[in-house]
């Protein structure tokens, strides 16, 4: 499969989603997302899953439905659509989503469980490997990325507030993201470059991930 772009409307789906997200305006569009959103999608991952996947992780393209089991808003179905690279969640991952804002690619630690919280926290704790993440975060600041991601306003509960990392440590997930917003390179070949260069640029981040936190081994719920 060649990734040639997203379709024409990709993002005229998605506008009219957030404005109706219900059953009908789905039904009725549905082969719009078909062949505008998800199938580019699937061929944009599996053109850029043998790069990036290669003792890394699998790559997937994640369903359109909510869960709504717990939320509070009750609307079905994701106003974006999302696929990742990774091996576990919170060790790393390669991530990419179109939707209104556009193109967004990220990469990191979307979500820490407890056990990865700690190895991430005794990382950052040491100085060869602390330092080394300062470095590629800053590296990646310095190229246009964005880092974000859950921090607590305190300072973690054993470290000391002076801690020359410490506002490393105070991350509950920490993460990349670099965004294009709509314009005609998203419906051409040009977004598989864009793509591949940032997931190239963020490789150092999801390794020293994939490395010094790594999957998590609690039981899954």
């Amino acid at each position: 499969m060649t990734f040639t772009g997203f379709g024409e409307y990709a993002v005229d789906f998605y506008d009219g989603l957030v404005a109706d997200n219900s059953k009908v305006y789905w039904d009725t569009n549905l082969a719009t997302y078909k062949a505008d959103v998800r199938a580019p999608m699937e061929a944009l991952l599996a053109e850029l899953e043998p790069e990036f996947g290669a003792g890394f992780g699998k790559g997937k393209v994640f369903r359109p439905h909510r869960d709504v089991r717990f939320a509070a808003d009750k609307s079905p179905y994701k106003t974006h659509c999302g696929a990742v690279v990774e091996q576990g969640r919170g060790g790393g991952a390669y991530y990419v989503e179109v939707g209104p804002a556009g193109l967004r690619v990220g990469g990191g630690c979307f979500h820490l469980a407890s056990d990865q919280l700690a190895r991430f926290r005794q990382a950052v704790d040491t100085e060869i490997h602390g330092t080394e993440l300062e470095k590629i975060l800053a590296t990646l600041k310095k190229q246009g990325w964005e880092i974000a991601g859950d921090s607590l306003k305190t300072k973690p509960r054993g470290f000391a507030e002076d801690h020359p990392r410490i506002d490393l440590l105070r991350y509950r997930s920490v993460y990349a993201v670099k965004v294009w917003e709509p314009d005609d390179t998203l419906h051409e070949r040009g977004t598989f470059e864009r793509v591949r260069k940032s997931w190239r640029q963020v490789k150092a981040f999801n390794e020293w991930a994939l490395d010094r936190v790594g999957p998590s081994e609690n039981p899954r719920r």
